[in-house]
């Protein structure tokens, strides 16, 4: 049985998009999430629109009772809602157009280079290949992303608590780096447990496709109970440790959420001993909280959203080491008619996999017209030359020719 179609996937933590195909293809989609980051910058500026309506209704609509002050507050508050939706909507849109297209682009590379896997790697579940695909077709259209285009801006509401009193900032920055320290801590614990759990993941569905690809035969055989065994045995190792990483994570995410609503909690208390010293207006100190909140907001979102994360690298670092293994394919040349000669020349011809050669400085010649029959016993290379033959291997050593000027190395 393979282990895993891509061996090397657990093993690469990073991952670099200028390297391989599928950063490649990525960066051809640069200038849409460009303009993603774009909106999503706009959209968290707009972020501060309810904070400061807020202010101002605390601070000067209360304190002056003048009702025209709130009508146009409240008018200019809606506008804002509405643009900011909007532009939410077209980040959305836009990311899913991206991820379609995408998956056009790459999807018959990836069938195709799984093919020629599972032509080398016979056993292989080819299908692994396209589900690993939409991974990263989803996580690209997901709400994942949009948590790593709004982290960069938390600084922006920290800056507008600084406004109001230092104190209150330095507080808030504390609080920041608490969650960023769990957000560190959450992908330090769970990072190697979740990606030997989707190499374990990987591999149980290859040993149950293959079983259930020759179900008449385990049937005949008898070899279903010992098959299953076999099978969960690897299911039962993938389910200890993506429940030890969902444990860790799940244990993080508890603390962090904690640590989010205490400090919001806190800084408002802070927020009423600073008023209560004429050092900020209540209205700052309500506000104060809102803006913490919507600090830590983005680091709190980023923990919650790692798991996706984690399996999306599993599965684009599985992508390029199959593309990487399987070039594209080359276009042929126009050729003569075939002749109808077959010949051998000097062959030796190594299986996938296999470490010493089944056909060794193998060469005979036959003419167009003729027939000729091959025995041996089993493990000879007969089904090695018959693959030779019709080119679903090559010769390591040696040519295959099968028709004028053509030959296969």
């Amino acid at each position: 049985m393979a282990s895993t179609q891509y061996p090397a996937s657990s093993r690469r933590p990073g991952w670099k998009l200028a390297d391989n195909e599928i950063g490649a293809a990525l960066r051809e989609f640069r200038s849409a999430f460009r303009n993603v980051g774009i909106f999503s910058a706009i959209v968290n500026l707009l972020m501060l629109v309810p904070s400061l309506y807020m202010l101002q209704v605390y601070d000067r609509v209360l304190a002056s009772g003048n009702q025209t002050t709130l009508l146009m507050l409240t008018v200019m508050v809606i506008g804002t809602y509405l643009l900011m939706n909007g532009l939410e909507l077209v980040r959305s849109f836009l990311l899913i157009r991206v991820g379609a297209r995408l998956d056009l682009k790459l999807n018959q590379r990836v069938y195709t280079a799984a093919f020629e896997q599972n032509l080398k790697q016979a056993g292989a579940n080819a299908g692994q290949s396209l589900n690993d695909l939409a991974t990263i077709r989803q996580f690209v259209t997901g709400n994942g992303l949009f948590a790593f285009f709004d982290a960069p801006w938390f600084p922006i509401y920290l800056a507008v608590i600084f406004l109001f009193d230092w104190v209150l900032g330095v507080f808030a920055v504390i609080g920041t780096l608490v969650l960023v320290a769990l957000a560190w801590a959450n992908e330090l614990v769970s990072r190697k447990p979740l990606a030997q759990a989707n190499a374990m993941s990987v591999a149980a569905g290859n040993l149950a496709t293959n079983n259930l690809r020759n179900a008449e035969v385990i049937e005949a055989m008898g070899m279903l109970p010992n098959l299953m065994r076999r099978w969960f045995k690897l299911h039962g190792s993938f389910l200890q440790l993506q429940g030890q990483a969902s444990e860790r994570a799940g244990a993080i995410s508890a603390l962090s959420k904690f640590m989010r609503i205490s400090l919001q909690s806190l800084i408002l208390g802070l927020g009423a001993l600073l008023a209560l010293e004429n050092r900020i207006t209540p209205g700052m100190m309500i506000v104060g909280s809102i803006l913490m909140g919507r600090a830590l907001s983005p680091v709190d979102q980023l923990i919650n959203v790692w798991k996706g994360w984690s399996a999306t690298r599993s599965a684009y670092q599985r992508l390029v080491d199959l593309l990487a293994a399987n070039p594209p394919r080359q276009g042929g040349m126009p050729l003569p008619r075939p002749k109808g000669i077959i010949a051998f020349e000097g062959v030796t011809a190594v299986p996938p996999g296999a470490t010493l050669p089944a056909l060794q400085n193998l060469s005979f010649t036959l003419p167009a017209g003729e027939v000729l029959g091959v025995i041996g016993p089993s493990g000879s290379g007969k089904s090695t030359m018959a693959r030779l033959l019709v080119g679903v291997w090559g010769a390591s050593v040696g040519k295959v020719r099968k028709r004028k000027n053509r030959a296969r190395q």
